[in-house]
């Protein structure tokens, strides 16, 4: 486990955006089983996550045309009930952290793994994120 201090601040990078934190079983449920689209990130500590995912995902909200309607968060290696939650939700895919799932009517419409966040700019995936939303949002 994370001390909360350490993670607070990527944390907090999510948050600026509008994310809300999911810590537990029952957030996540509560999340993904809502009517609309649920962007959720799995959050992580490695230099993947600071350097492409988080300001991957920041700039593709940054005037996007369409938007997912909900955004959730829960962080690997600190929230591990929620994530272990979230990952079930996210199957047939295998645990990734960090990860980026897009949830429409409770069902998994996109996944976008570490293996897609690793080696690729935050442009990279922010177009391919706004390519989502354009298709599912």
């Amino acid at each position: 486990m994370y001390p909360p201090e350490l993670v607070a601040p990527m944390r907090a990078e999510l948050d600026q955006l509008g994310f809300e934190q999911t810590m537990t079983v029952e957030s996540v449920d509560e999340a993904v089983n809502t009517t609309g689209t649920v962007l959720m990130v799995l959050n992580s500590v490695c230099g993947c996550a600071a350097g492409s995912m988080r300001p991957g995902v920041r700039k593709s909200l940054e005037g996007a045309a369409k938007k997912p309607g909900k955004m959730v968060s829960s962080f690997a290696g600190v929230d591990r009930d929620a994530v272990v939650r979230a990952r079930q939700y996210m199957l047939p895919y295998p645990p990734s952290s960090p990860s980026i799932a897009l949830f429409k009517d409770g069902k998994l419409m996109h996944m976008v793994e570490r293996h897609h966040i690793e080696g690729r700019t935050a442009d990279m995936i922010a177009e391919h994120l706004k390519m989502v939303y354009e298709e599912f949002c």
